[in-house]
């Protein structure tokens, strides 16, 4: 009884500790809770803090960003306001330059317009003289008719005496006309003119050789001249420079070289041998050397009377050595020292003309060609040959830029475009140049051929030597403005492809004929 009354108290006691155990367990997880709860709070709370911190230094930041973008914003802004004025200020600039050449445009078309007023206005003043000239003419013939004793020839003279008398009152009203409308522009225009009106130069010419010939007394005289194995005629050629031509050809000795002044000494000194009739490379090496001097004399003696001649005052020695050697040169059959006297002496007669430098326009009409003087001496043209000479001697800038523009196609002083006109005038003027026979048809049909190529040409012709064409075309297919435009074309085509001395004329001819039949 006791036993169980003692296992029955252990087991309540036991109860009671598990009881009292759990208790406190439920008490202290309760209090950890609490703590737990505590510190949850103060963790959310710092968390709260820390966010609200993140968040102030965020709007911060992001106010920052806005700022700095807005700034950025705010000079990208600038900079693109600036280039659209730099743009802006280019195209008013633009415009503006536009508007002058637009401007310039439209002042030289007024200024054609004028032109082609002011011509028109000299075509319809000429036609009207020229029915006042017809008017004098027929007043004329009417009162030598009415003159029934005047003899046929008197009649003609009191006629001529007329018409010239009214041409030359006509001639002195234009030319007043056309000095009171010169001006400072118009200059040039007018001197060219009136170099072209120069009228027709008659001068010596020579003909273009490269061989002289040698007569001989007697065919004996031939085997003489060759020497035992040729020894004379081998001294001769080598102590002049030039081809001794021995042929079947009686009594005569050919002299052939392309040097001039070397053939004339070779000629005069067999002249010489012959007449000496002692022909050995000793005498041959005197007579040359004689010859030589005499011809070195003769060249001096040419430029000197040159000079003397056109009233040159003074001019380097050497220069005038060229000057002489001239006289042993020909171009187109043309002795070229006579040619340069010629076109010295129109150069003073255009001058004198358009109150111009006569000395000076003489000088460069002499030494215009002056490189011909040595150009087969020397490499390059002869205006660059004779350009240098006569910078080397000592002339004037003007007479260099004078030599220098001898070709040029706008040359750029008075004195080199009174040098051309002289030229062409004194290298076009009949009997001038010389051409065969052969080569005068070729160059004549080479023209005609190239103006008949061109579209609505009908027919064309050659007149003048070659030195104009006439070319017909058809109304319906050529306008007048078109008509002006071949010319040019024909003209600029056989500048390139035909080789020809002086100026070739373009006259482009348009009718157009009306046909009615009444029957």
């Amino acid at each position: 009884m006791s036993a169980w009354i003692v296992i029955l108290a252990a087991a309540i006691s036991l109860v009671i500790g598990f009881a009292i155990h759990y208790l406190y367990r439920q008490i202290e997880l309760k209090k950890n809770i609490g703590i737990k709860k505590d510190e949850a709070e103060t963790i959310i709370e710092l968390a709260n803090k820390e966010a609200e911190k993140i968040k102030i230094q965020g709007e911060l930041k992001a106010k920052e960003i806005i700022e700095r973008r807005n700034a950025e914003i705010e000079r990208d802004s600038r900079e693109k306001q600036r280039e659209l004025s730099k743009v802006e200020k280019r195209l008013e600039k633009r415009e503006e330059t536009l508007d002058n050449k637009i401007e310039s445009y439209e002042k030289k078309e007024r200024e054609v317009a004028q032109i082609e007023r002011d011509m028109a206005e000299k075509e319809r003043s000429l036609e009207e003289k020229g029915k006042d000239l017809d008017a004098v003419v027929e007043e004329a013939k009417k009162k030598i008719e009415e003159i029934a004793g005047m003899t046929q020839e008197a009649a003609k003279t009191e006629l001529v005496n007329i018409i010239e008398d009214e041409g030359r009152h006509e001639a002195a009203k234009k030319l007043k006309q056309i000095e009171d409308q010169l001006n400072e522009d118009a200059e040039r225009k007018a001197k060219d003119i009136i170099a072209l009106a120069i009228g027709k130069y008659a001068g010596e010419y020579t003909s273009e050789k490269t061989i002289s010939v040698v007569s001989l007394p007697n065919d004996d005289m031939k085997g003489r001249i060759i020497g035992r194995e040729g020894r004379n005629i081998r001294s001769i050629e080598a102590r002049t420079g030039v081809d001794i031509i021995i042929d079947d050809t009686p009594e005569t000795v050919v002299v052939s070289s392309l040097n001039p002044i070397r053939r004339e000494v070779a000629r005069i000194s067999l002249e010489k041998l012959i007449d000496d009739g002692r022909i050995h490379p000793t005498r041959i090496e005197e007579i040359v050397s004689d010859v030589e001097k005499q011809i070195e004399r003769e060249i001096q003696k040419s430029g000197e009377e040159a000079l003397f001649d056109l009233g040159i005052a003074s001019m380097h020695p050497e220069l005038v050595k060229h000057v002489g050697k001239l006289k042993y040169r020909t171009s187109y059959s043309q002795n070229i020292l006579n040619h340069s006297i010629e076109v010295a002496f129109i150069c003073g007669i255009l001058a004198a003309e358009i109150g111009f430098d006569i000395k000076l326009a003489k000088r460069g009409g002499l030494l215009h060609d002056i490189g011909k003087a040595v150009d087969h001496e020397l490499e390059g043209s002869h205006v660059k040959i004779g350009e240098d000479l006569v910078r080397k001697y000592g002339e004037s800038d003007e007479i260099i830029k004078a030599i220098a523009s001898a070709h040029d196609p706008q040359p750029q002083t008075l004195l080199g475009v009174l040098c051309q006109a002289a030229d062409a005038i004194s290298a076009a003027r009949p009997g001038a140049r010389r051409e065969t026979y052969e080569a005068y048809v070729k160059r004549i049909e080479d023209i005609e051929n190239i103006a008949s190529s061109f579209r609505g040409v009908e027919k064309c012709y050659a007149i003048q030597a070659g030195r104009e064409v006439r070319v017909i075309v058809e109304s319906t297919k050529i306008n007048d403005e078109e008509g002006a435009l071949l010319s040019h074309e024909i003209a600029q085509k056989i500048e390139k492809e035909v080789a020809y001395p002086g100026q070739v004329k373009i006259t482009v001819i348009r009718e157009v004929r009306s046909t009615a039949i009444a029957s």
